[in-house]
């Protein structure tokens, strides 16, 4: 009797953490900064329910912060595969950012198209891919991103608008 109520107590401290006890974890460790452990945390939640789509889009956004470029494409990527339109949308917008920042352009703006489709008042979506645009000399189609973002409350294009063209306020959409 004595022999199981010791091996029972060594037994509690290696209890199984379920995946949200892991994801909740990784979210306070990438709160606090700590990203390297988020990942490695957010890792063993997927690895316990593959199904756990926001911790996908929390590692990617870890990876994002990290430079990691190709691990959040990557999990960006499995956002878009989901049935979820909220998490295919916001899938297409990270990727784009994180094919902005690597340098690919064109990729970008397809993938900021891809979350304009699936929510068309995603304001962000239409001024990042105007960035994208004017990166890939397309001055024109950055324009026209700019009034949409505008339109639909972006701050940053408002701003820029401002700068670039003052009287775009006038202007019939």
């Amino acid at each position: 009797m004595l022999a199981f109520a010791i091996l029972a107590s060594l037994a509690s401290p290696c209890a199984a953490q379920s995946a949200e006890e892991y994801y909740n974890q990784a979210l306070s460790k990438q709160k606090a900064g700590e990203l390297e452990e988020a990942v490695r945390l957010y890792t063993k939640a997927i690895n316990k329910d593959d199904r756990m789509i926001m911790a996908y889009q929390m590692r990617g956004a870890a990876w994002q912060k990290m430079r990691q470029l190709q691990q959040a494409f990557d999990d960006y990527t499995i956002l878009i595969e989901q049935d979820d339109p909220y998490f295919r949308a916001v899938g297409y917008f990270n990727r784009g950012i994180v094919n902005d920042i690597a340098g690919r352009h064109t990729e970008a703006i397809s993938d900021f198209t891809g979350a304009l489709k699936i929510d068309w008042k995603m304001g962000a979506a239409y001024f990042h891919r105007a960035v994208a645009r004017l990166k890939s000399r397309d001055s024109t189609g950055a324009f026209k991103d700019l009034h949409q973002a505008a339109r639909r409350g972006d701050t940053d294009a408002k701003k820029w608008l401002d700068l670039l063209s003052p009287s775009w306020r006038e202007a019939k959409p």
